[in-house]
C-alpha cells in the first residue's frame, strides 16, 4: 500500500459539494481507491477484537448495546493477530498522524468559524478513527453529538448495495426554532426525517457539528444484518461556547 489511499481520499472528500440544509454535510461515493477498498473488508478484524462502547465508558447507561466498537489505538492495533495488525498500523499511520485533520479542518473551515464566531486559529485539535459494528436491533435517536465533537467521517463498508437503505439518516426538529449545543438523544417522532444517506460500498457521510446537526440511524428491522462503518472524528481539545448556530 501507498499513501496514494490517502491522496485519493483527499482529492475525493476536498472537491466534494457542500450540502448545507439543515446543516453542513457531504456524501462521496468511491471515497478509497477500489482495490484498497476491497483489502479495507478482507482486513476488517474478527468480532472478538470488539467491545461494548458502555464497557469503555465511551457512551452513557441508556446506549444500545447492538453497537461494538474498536478503537484504532497503537494498544488495540498492537492486540490484533497477523494480517490484521499490519494493515491497520498502516491505516493509522497515513490517516492519524495529522496531516489528514489538518486538511479537513481547512476544508471546513468556513462553516467552523461560522460555529464560534471567529477563526479557529488558537483552538486545539484531535482525532479518532474507530471500526464500528452495527448490528439488528440497532437505533440511534436524533441527536447533535457532544460539544467536543467537531467532523464526523463514517466510512460505510458494506460488500454490497442490498442494505443501501440503513445508512445514517438526517433530521429536522419539527419545533423549527428547537436546536441542541449538547448532544442529548431525542423521540424520533420529534422530528421529521430528512434524508438517508445511502449506506453503500465505498461511500462516505461526514458532516459538521453545529446546534442543528441532528443525525441518527432507523430502528433496523430485518434479522442478521451487521453494518459495518469506519467512524473518523475530529474533536476540539478546549471547546470555546457556541457563538453562532
Amino acid at each position: 500500500m501507498s499513501s496514494h489511499v490517502r491522496h485519493h481520499a483527499l482529492y475525493r472528500i476536498v472537491n466534494a459539494p457542500v450540502s448545507t440544509h439543515p446543516f453542513p454535510h457531504i456524501y462521496v461515493r468511491d471515497v478509497f481507491p477500489a482495490d484498497f477498498y476491497r483489502e479495507l473488508r478482507a482486513h476488517l478484524p474478527p468480532t472478538s477484537a470488539f467491545d461494548n462502547p458502555k464497557k469503555l465508558s465511551r457512551v452513557s447507561a441508556d446506549y444500545p448495546d447492538s453497537r461494538l466498537i474498536l478503537p484504532v489505538t497503537p494498544d488495540n492495533v498492537q492486540a490484533l493477530d497477523e494480517p490484521f495488525r499490519t494493515f491497520w498500523t498502516w491505516v493509522a499511520r497515513e490517516f492519524l498522524t495529522g496531516e489528514f485533520m489538518q486538511m479537513m479542518l481547512s476544508r471546513f473551515a468556513a462553516f467552523l468559524d461560522q460555529r464560534w464566531g471567529g477563526s479557529i486559529d488558537g483552538l486545539k485539535f484531535h482525532d479518532e478513527a474507530l471500526i464500528v459494528q452495527d448490528y439488528s436491533s440497532y437505533a440511534l435517536e436524533p441527536h447533535t453529538d457532544v460539544p467536543a465533537k467537531v467532523l464526523s467521517f463514517l466510512f460505510y463498508l458494506p460488500a454490497d448495495g442490498s442494505m443501501s437503505h440503513l445508512g445514517t439518516s438526517i433530521y429536522a426538529p419539527k419545533d423549527p426554532n428547537f436546536t441542541c449545543p449538547r448532544g442529548m438523544h431525542y423521540p424520533f417522532d420529534q422530528f421529521h426525517l430528512v434524508t438517508t444517506m445511502p449506506y453503500l460500498p465505498n461511500a462516505l457521510f461526514a458532516f459538521v457539528k453545529t446546534h442543528r446537526s441532528f443525525h441518527g440511524v432507523e430502528p433496523i428491522q430485518e434479522a442478521g444484518v451487521r453494518r459495518d462503518v469506519l467512524l473518523y472524528d475530529i474533536k476540539v481539545d478546549n471547546p470555546p461556547d457556541f457563538r453562532r448556530q
